[in-house]
């Protein structure tokens, strides 16, 4: 996928792009804009920063790990990411954060449905995500993109098992 603007139906004009390999000032930015509680549903636990080899990790970008990043028009830090990690031949885990200021302004729904469409395109037919149970906007989301085969709870967690084909 190349750089794309998209116009949202109820929110602002986005630029996104793919995540370059190795870009953790990119990551370090989206984390950077993140309140505790966002941080908290995003890793599961509570996360005040993130370690050099996390922001390694998370930059990381290869035939199993690919990225977008969303820019708001006019603000020039990242508003949202969302990863994709392939796990197997047609399988990948998800996972997907919206800045706090631009959270409910459509960008985590775009960002799911462009990564998606380049899962699809790589032959990936199921994917799987992890979120907070106190997290339903997750599940919603991947609700509204993908056909729910599994959900499971395991104490604050829960597990989410979809099909994208």
């Amino acid at each position: 996928m190349e750089t794309r603007a998209l116009d949202l139906p109820h929110g602002p004009t986005i630029i996104v792009r793919p995540l370059g390999n190795g870009d953790v000032e990119t990551v370090a930015a989206v984390f950077g804009r993140l309140g505790d509680e966002s941080r908290r549903r995003r890793f599961n636990a509570p996360k005040p920063c993130l370690t050099h080899d996390e922001l390694g990790r998370l930059a990381r970008i290869d035939t199993h790990h690919h990225a977008l990043v969303a820019w708001v028009v006019g603000d020039p830090q990242p508003a949202g990411m969302a990863q994709l990690v392939r796990t197997n031949r047609e399988s990948a885990e998800i996972a997907f954060v919206v800045a706090d200021d631009h959270q409910h302004r459509g960008i985590g729904s775009a960002l799911t449905r462009m990564l998606l469409d380049d899962a699809r395109a790589a032959g990936i037919t199921e994917i799987t995500a992890q979120a907070s149970g106190e997290n339903p906007a997750a599940l919603a989301l991947i609700k509204r993109s993908a056909r729910i085969v599994e959900v499971r709870l395991d104490g604050s967690e829960q597990s989410i098992r979809a099909a994208i084909a």
